[in-house]
C-alpha cells in the first residue's frame, strides 16, 4: 500500500512508501553518495539486489521505508527508519537515513522525507529518533536535523577513513511523542 504525505509540497514533491520498482533510482542516489561523499561510510556502491535486501530487512522489522517523487514522478530521494540497536532495552529508540539525488539538494526534499519519517516513527510507539551524520562538516544534514527539532548529542571525533582523510560522525537526537516523559506502552 502506498501512504503519501498529507501536506502538498511547494515543488510538487510527493512523498510515499518506497516500492521494490523504486529499487534501481534508490541505488543510483545511494551510489552517488557513496562515491562521492561522506554521508555513508561504504566505500564501494551496494548492488540494486543488496538494496533490495536492505529494504526488505527494513520493512520486515515494521519501519517505513520512502521515496520523495518528482513532479515527473521521478525518485529524487529515499529516507528509512531502523533500530538503533538491537539489544532490547533500546526498542524505542530508532536511527534515520535520509538520501536526496544530487540534483534535487534543496528544493526541500530532505525536510519533506524527515518530517514523514517522524511522524511516521511516532504512530508507531517510537520515543527517541537518532541521526548519525557522517561528517562533522556536513552542514547540510545537520542544519535540516536541528530545523526538525533535533539536537546536538555527542561528536565521534576520527572515527571513519575515507576518501584519504579521517571523517567525523554527528550524533543528534530528537524525542518523539512523549519521549522520555512517560513510560512507553507496553
Amino acid at each position: 500500500m502506498i501512504e503519501q504525505s498529507a501536506a502538498p509540497h511547494p515543488q510538487g514533491i510527493r512523498i510515499e512508501d518506497g516500492a521494490d520498482a523504486d529499487i534501481a533510482e534508490i541505488a543510483g542516489i545511494y551510489g552517488y553518495w557513496v562515491r562521492t561523499g561522506l554521508a555513508s561510510f561504504e566505500l564501494q556502491p551496494p548492488t540494486s539486489q543488496e538494496m533490495r535486501v536492505r529494504r526488505e530487512s527494513v520493512l520486515r522489522a515494521g519501519f517505513p521505508y520512502l521515496a520523495a517523487r518528482s513532479a515527473q514522478n521521478r525518485v529524487i530521494g529515499f529516507a528509512y527508519c531502523n533500530l538503533y540497536r538491537t539489544r532490547p532495552a533500546y526498542r524505542y529508540a530508532c536511527e534515520d537515513s535520509i538520501y536526496v539525488a544530487p540534483d534535487a539538494v534543496g528544493l526541500g526534499v530532505g525536510s519533506a522525507l524527515l518530517r514523514a519519517l517522524i511522524e511516521r516513527c511516532e504512530s508507531l510507539g517510537y520515543r527517541l529518533m537518532i541521526a548519525v551524520i557522517g561528517d562533522s562538516a556536513n552542514h547540510a544534514s545537520i542544519r535540516l536535523h536541528l530545523k526538525l527539532g533535533f539536537e546536538r548529542a555527542g561528536l565521534l571525533p576520527a572515527v571513519g577513513w575515507k576518501h584519504s582523510r579521517w571523517v567525523d560522525s554527528v550524533l543528534m537526537s530528537r524525542p518523539l511523542g512523549e519521549g522520555g516523559r512517560s513510560a512507553p506502552a507496553t
